[in-house]
């Protein structure tokens, strides 16, 4: 909306300046050699000055590039370090679930062990008092 205003302008501006010539033109009081003169000189100032303009607009263009595509590595690179810290807690949880697991198979392990041991011994235990036949 903002870019349509300004080609408005401009296109205002250039017609502006295409009515002020003519007018320039017809009420000069130079001669028409002289008159010619100032309107090359005109002409080649006003191209002068486009070539100015148009290559300010392509320095702030480049600036602007750079300027996001700086950002985008700042945004990128930010990126990456929220997936490293990621990664690493899901390491880190993972490194926690594998030992709880392990803890429990243990304890699983000495308490199937320690059932195992108290069944032995009580049927050792038993079978001696019980009665033979």
């Amino acid at each position: 909306m903002a870019e349509d205003n300004k080609i408005q302008g401009l296109a205002w501006f250039i017609a502006g300046l295409g009515v002020g010539a003519l007018v320039g033109i017809l009420y000069a009081p130079k001669s028409g050699r002289e008159t010619r003169e100032d309107l090359a000189h005109s002409a080649r100032e006003g191209t002068e000055y486009l070539r100015t303009r148009s290559r300010q607009a392509v320095e702030q263009m480049g600036n602007m590039v750079d300027r996001g595509r700086e950002q985008m590595n700042e945004y990128v690179g930010r990126g990456r370090e929220a997936v490293d810290r990621g990664r690493a807690q899901w390491e880190e949880f993972v490194e926690r679930g594998k030992s709880l697991v392990n803890d429990q198979t243990t304890r699983v392990a000495a308490a199937v062990e320690a059932g195992r041991e108290a069944y032995r011994s009580a049927a050792a235990g038993g079978s001696s008092e019980a009665p033979t036949e």
